[in-house]
């Protein structure tokens, strides 16, 4: 994979027009922190929160950029080409959120999804001009405790995108410019997956248990073993070596009381994201030949 560790030294990024499809976690935080860098940022969502957004603007809690509040456009719907679309909605709201971004009201705009999962790429690609839905990630944690109230409570925001280093960079830039640490590879198998290994893991022990990080790792940690195995194996058969060794030295270093964004769902009673997260693990497990009994079992639990 080839990254372009230059991107934090490229100049302050002109102006642009971004719309936020769906201002929750990783959205309304996005949008706060681009709007506070001088960026104009319209806001998709429901017609509560495009009230609330109109009226009160984003309020940003963040361990990263501190507390702040700014204003940002919210509409139901976006009516004027872009320069970029952020997509940040949950995968078991895509379908029905993408009705707020008509294809024509994007004109020529570099389209990034932020979702969890590998699929939703196609999807997108179907939709809108695929040459310009470019594939991301990001790790960081944030939740919306309101409409406009964003908690952040990772010290980092971190975005991989995969695609033409040309096309991406800029975005890349203005990214970083905001304090998005982003950066660009041309390995868009490895950037999805990657990331999907590690979180199916986390997403699936703690939701099913009901159990912190810090409780999964010492009541589970056989259970959590396998799993990430499991997902390496998954990964690198779709392209993309991963070393488990590394993801669970990287889940010992997580605080204890830490809770993944499927297992907080569960507790609020909200749909889940299984079958973007454990569901695409199966599904390209079976295409591959990979046995994955854990991941079979937890998914088997979940769903039942």
């Amino acid at each position: 994979m080839s990254t372009s560790p230059s991107l934090t030294n490229l100049p302050s990024t002109r102006q642009r027009t971004i719309a936020v499809l769906g201002p929750g976690g990783v959205g309304g935080l996005l949008a706060g922190v681009l709007s506070r860098a001088g960026h104009r940022v319209i806001c998709v969502a429901g017609q509560d929160t495009v009230r609330t957004l109109r009226q009160d603007g984003i309020r940003v809690l963040s361990r990263q950029f501190g507390d702040f509040t700014t204003r940002v456009e919210a509409d139901t719907e976006l009516r004027e080409h872009v320069d970029l679309c952020l997509i940040t909605v949950k995968h078991t709201a895509l379908d029905a959120a993408l009705e707020r971004i008509p294809a024509q009201a994007l004109g020529d705009a570099l389209v990034i999804p932020l979702l969890n999962g590998v699929e939703h790429l196609s999807v997108l690609r179907r939709r809108y001009d695929a040459q310009e839905v470019a594939a991301g990630v990001i790790r960081v944690e944030s939740t919306r405790t309101a409409p406009g109230i964003i908690k952040h409570g990772s010290p980092f925001t971190e975005i991989d995108l995969a695609g033409a280093h040309d096309r991406l960079a800029p975005t890349a830039a203005m990214l970083t410019d905001a304090g998005v640490r982003t950066r660009v590879s041309d390995d868009e198998t490895a950037a999805l997956w990657t990331k999907l290994a590690f979180l199916a893991p986390f997403a699936l022990l703690t939701t099913r248990y009901a159990l912190t990080i810090g409780a999964v790792r010492t009541e589970r940690r056989e259970e959590l073993v396998a799993l990430v195995e499991e997902a390496a194996a998954v990964s690198g058969a779709c392209g993309a070596p991963t070393d488990p060794a590394k993801a669970l030295a990287l889940y010992d270093t997580f605080p204890a009381d830490s809770k993944s964004s499927m297992q907080r769902d569960a507790e609020a009673g909200l749909p889940l994201e299984l079958d973007a997260i454990g569901g695409a693990v199966l599904r390209a497990a079976e295409r591959h030949g990979v046995p994955v009994p854990v991941v079979s079992r937890l998914m088997a639990e979940l769903t039942g």
